[in-house]
């Protein structure tokens, strides 16, 4: 599937800090094949950059991605066995993959509704900031459809499993406030100020030490499907990598020397 207009997706850098921007607000930002793609492009771009050093997705308009565009899709005739599944993990599983893959530390900046798989865009994401607008829904029930792009993944490792299926079995608006509440999002900001957080716990981030914060995510995001002695392993292995690095060498040596650190991202 060719990548559609970059227009639909824009990116910016600032201060080490990629700026990926869901841009059809006509639409809710509903996401197409293309659009898909091109967020996954830019993700593992930055996942590679070594000047950059978080990134921070958002939507424009009045939702932050109201899930995966549905217009033309195909809902009579003939399937071929593997069609579905095969586009599933070759597009809205390989999205979500993307986020918790990604080597930098990701903030969703929640402008508006995020449904379907633009809630789960959301929540794979490292820091979840909300505006007070924002709604979540799980709208796959409204389709009559299972939940896709993670979703079944995601919410019981974030709110447990009986919210889990409350949300997924009614479908219902979850405002922003009860996301906080659930432990959905990280924090609630008054509208206005959603550019403005985001934009200092970006910068925040992009402070620190990268390939530490690199590691802690791998850490945090395999902790839940392995055993402790697979994780305590895990530890080990990454803290014998990240003792490599430029940062960890300035961490040690700032704290000795009574100063504070500066970081490189290296």
């Amino acid at each position: 599937m060719p990548v559609t207009e970059v227009t639909e997706v824009t990116q910016a850098t600032d201060g080490q800090v990629s700026y990926l921007t869901l841009n059809r607000p006509e639409a809710l930002n509903a996401l197409t094949p293309g659009q898909r793609d091109r967020v996954i492009e830019l993700l593992a771009r930055a996942s590679a950059d070594p000047d950059v050093r978080a990134v921070v997705l958002t939507g424009t308009g009045r939702g932050f991605c109201a899930g995966a565009d549905l217009r033309g899709a195909s809902t009579g005739g003939e399937r071929v066995a593997g069609d579905v599944a095969r586009t599933l993990r070759l597009g809205a599983q390989r999205l979500i993959a993307a986020v918790l893959d990604c080597e930098k530390p990701v903030i969703a900046a929640v402008n508006g509704t995020a449904a379907g798989l633009g809630a789960h865009l959301a929540f794979a994401c490292d820091l979840v900031l909300a505006a007070e607008s924002a709604r979540f829904i799980e709208v796959f029930v409204r389709r009559g459809l299972v939940p896709d792009g993670g979703g079944a993944y995601l919410l019981p490792r974030l709110v447990g499993p009986q919210r889990a299926k409350e949300l997924m079995f009614f479908g219902d608006a979850l405002t922003a406030a009860d996301a906080e509440r659930l432990g959905l999002v990280n924090r609630v900001v008054p509208d206005a100020e959603l550019d403005k957080t985001a934009r200092a716990w970006a910068e925040r981030l992009a402070a620190g030490p990268t390939r530490a914060l690199a590691l802690t995510k791998q850490l945090v995001n395999a902790s839940l499907d392995t055993d402790r002695a697979g994780a305590f392993a895990a530890e080990a292995a990454a803290q014998e990598i990240n003792m490599t690095t430029v940062d960890a060498r300035e961490g040690v040596a700032s704290f000795v020397e009574r100063r504070s650190p500066e970081y490189r991202g290296r």
